[in-house]
């Protein structure tokens, strides 16, 4: 079941950016469209690589916004769940229950 759900809330990959674009449309009310462009610009990327996992890879990991692994092995430096959290919160200016906005 994990997988199914990383695989269903990711864009054509696993956490891309497809959760984010999410949280905008329920939070917000935006149409897909209009908070693909949003975040987007928040997260200084193009509309198109919002879709590539490894593009986003980096960037969520670049903004410490939490990643999910390929492998076993974890990044070190990488946000708790709960750090991360807070982090996209505070990007998307959105509140999110339990981040602490």
């Amino acid at each position: 079941m994990p997988v199914a759900h990383a695989v269903a809330s990711g864009m054509n990959g696993l956490r891309a950016a497809g959760d984010l674009v999410a949280r905008l449309e329920m939070a917000r009310g935006m149409k897909l469209a209009e908070a693909k462009v949003y975040v987007a610009e928040k997260l200084g990327a193009g509309v198109a690589d919002l879709a590539d996992p490894l593009v986003m890879h980096e960037v969520r990991g670049e903004l410490r916004l939490g990643r999910v692994f390929e492998a076993e092995t974890t990044y070190p430096h990488d946000p708790s769940p709960q750090e991360a959290k807070r982090n996209i919160a505070a990007l998307l200016d959105l509140r999110i229950n339990g981040a602490g906005t």
